[in-house]
């Protein structure tokens, strides 16, 4: 049995959720089961209302607004716990056509991939400005590189993921999660496509940033916080290593006039350079530091994953009837110390 699940992370979408909700399919091929999920990110209308109305299988309300990143974890975590074995984020402004879940499904379906994105096309998207198309290109241009992926649209919230890759991915940005989970799942070593998706033309400005310079500050800081977390050793080594080379010209001048006889005079390039060789010298050990630190996470992140895996079996043992447990069904009780 194959669940599907379909989340849609809301704020104050009671005026487009019901047409988002009839575009999406009841039925696709390999899929047993398909539920929906609504997400109420704090709205201040009747979101949450719609969403009953429409039989949506599932809805996680948050008391006041969180923000995306917040709202797709919710939605990650609830899902998780309805056993979907795949999820699929899309948005609820009715942008992604609804027909298209089947598309991005299916290599996860097929086991090609562990994450799957929607590529709206932004070189030559009808429904992008110019200076959208230019941002989405440079921008993922920039995540494909931190990455180490080749996803043409790294900012597309239309992606299906396995139950595996959302076991595994942890967000941690308060802005949005689309990069973040590129950048973790690139370093993770997922297998990451991306597949053609249809776009419909929104009818209002997104909700998630309240200007284009914010927009790009915001990712830009999410971008460049999740490759440090993940990569802390080549960031800081490597700015502390530009750091000590810049360090070194000042001490060169100085060797040079005190080769000549005048290194005296300029005793104030030997200070500053020893200065730079010594605060490059402390980046880089701050960088080993993050290191390890990062390998602690890595082993609580793991911990993590042990640990929600054996919730669902325990979960499912507890939905099982007694005489159909088998005997490696049971969880064995600790060992007693002595």
């Amino acid at each position: 049995m194959t669940k599907l699940v379909i989340q849609i992370p809301c704020l104050d979408e009671a005026g487009t959720l019901a047409d988002t909700l009839r575009a999406l399919p009841r039925s696709i091929e390999g899929i047993d089961t398909i539920e929906y999920l609504v997400i109420d990110d704090g709205s201040s209308d009747d979101t949450a209302g719609v969403a009953r109305r429409w039989g949506v299988h599932h809805i996680v309300r948050h008391r006041r607004n969180r923000g995306l990143a917040e709202a797709f974890r919710s939605g990650i975590d609830a899902a998780l716990a309805a056993g979907a074995d795949i999820i699929v984020n899309t948005d609820a402004d009715g942008q992604y056509a609804g027909e298209d879940v089947a598309t991005i499904v299916a290599p996860v379906l097929a086991g090609e991939a562990d994450i799957v994105i929607g590529d709206r096309g932004v070189a030559d998207n009808a429904h992008f400005g110019p200076v959208k198309r230019l941002l989405q290109r440079f921008g993922s241009a920039v995540v494909r590189n931190f990455s180490g992926t080749t996803i043409a649209d790294a900012v597309s919230g239309f992606r299906a993921i396995s139950r595996e890759a959302a076991q595994r991915i942890n967000i941690t940005t308060d802005f949005s999660y689309t990069t973040d989970m590129l950048i973790q799942a690139g370093r993770k070593r997922l297998a990451i496509m991306s597949v053609p998706v249809r776009t419909n033309e929104t009818t209002r400005p997104s909700r998630l940033f309240k200007s284009i310079p914010r927009f790009i500050m915001q990712t830009g800081l999410t971008i460049t916080r999740a490759y440090t977390t993940h990569n802390a050793l080549r960031v800081f080594v490597g700015i502390g290593s530009t750091v000590a080379l810049v360090g070194m010209l000042p001490i060169l001048r100085w060797l040079w006039f005190w080769a000549g006889g005048d290194g005296g005079g300029h005793i104030q390039s030997l200070v500053l350079g020893g200065a730079l060789l010594i605060l490059g010298a402390l980046v880089a050990t701050m960088g080993v530091l993050a290191d390890l630190i990062g390998t602690n996470r890595r082993l609580l992140e793991a911990n993590l994953l042990r640990t929600r895996r054996l919730e669902e079996k325990l979960d499912r043992l507890a939905q099982q009837p007694e005489q159909g447990r088998t005997e490696a069904d049971v969880v064995p009780p600790r060992a007693s110390r002595a």
